[in-house]
């Protein structure tokens, strides 16, 4: 099953999706589970189905964010091998989970139009494709065996970055307003037979710069989801975006960052595509 949130004449709404049309959830177990995560914590997420009413097609509303509200976004950083320095310096492979923090305002929707970073940052403002996992039962503690289990789906996610301001801090490079994405939906976790053989592809103005296969992270999706938890308890809702290939704007050469008018299209196989234009309405 596909989950969209989305938004109709002024309505924060969500139902499953063909990924032609969208079905809104009836009203009476909207008021039940008013969002997506709620339906995650109760863990109705097999009633779901049979809720959905009348379907809008998809260019009659407005996607948002999978997961609008999550608890928390946690990215995984330097989880794939690169095969050439970035800015000089040959990236080593990493001993342990790189963590950081994203915020809720820097994710826009499927279809948005990311916001160009004001005044120098605009100048090193990059991409980075990636597949995120959606939290669907909480845990603390989790064994790397057990983690799988806790998933309630994937997505695509573009981990905007300006990285000029990550040599200030990561923090701050990664947690530009609107400067990164998630989406086009949440495909359930039934429906991936093996995560480790999702493909993810990146394409800028039509043009491959990121294609990755997930079995080629450093640390597998089992192994990150359990480190996490032993930091903290993940709950429904919670994003973890797990890291991007090599391809990005700051690691080519010449570097090519992202500018007004660009078109960048972030696909997971067997999930979807998330596409964004840059500084104008997609």
């Amino acid at each position: 099953m596909k989950l969209a949130s989305f938004e109709h004449r002024g309505r924060a709404l969500y139902g499953p999706t063909d990924g032609h049309a969208v079905a809104p959830v009836a009203p009476a177990f909207r008021d039940r589970y008013p969002d997506l995560k709620s339906v995650l914590a109760a863990g109705t997420l097999a009633e779901l189905a049979e809720a959905a009413g009348p379907a809008l097609p998809l260019a009659e509303v407005r996607l948002l964010p999978p997961i609008p509200n999550p608890a928390k976004i946690v990215c995984v950083g330097m989880n794939y091998r690169k095969p050439y320095p970035v800015d000089g310096v040959p990236p080593p492979d990493p001993q342990e989970i790189v963590l950081f923090g994203k915020e809720r305002q820097c994710i826009l929707g499927h279809g948005a139009a990311l916001a160009i970073p004001p005044g120098a940052a605009a100048a090193s403002f990059d991409y980075e494709a990636e597949i995120a996992v959606v939290i669907g039962r909480a845990g603390r503690c989790i064994a790397p065996g057990d983690a799988l289990a806790h998933v309630a789906g994937y997505t695509a996610f573009n981990d905007g970055s300006v990285r000029d301001w990550q040599r200030h801090s990561v923090y701050a490079g990664k947690n530009f307003e609107a400067s990164g994405a998630c989406g086009p939906w949440i495909t359930t976790a039934d429906e991936i037979a093996d995560p480790a053989a999702l493909r993810l592809t990146a394409r800028l103005n039509g043009a491959v710069v990121q294609d990755a296969l997930a079995s080629e992270m450093i640390f597998g999706l089992a192994g990150q989801i359990a480190y996490i938890s032993n930091l903290m308890t993940l709950l429904p809702g919670d994003v973890v975006a797990t890291g991007s290939p090599d391809g990005t704007g700051g690691s080519r050469n010449p570097k090519r960052f992202l500018r007004a008018g660009d078109r960048l299209d972030i696909a997971v196989s067997g999930v979807g595509t998330l596409s964004n234009t840059v500084g104008a309405d997609g």
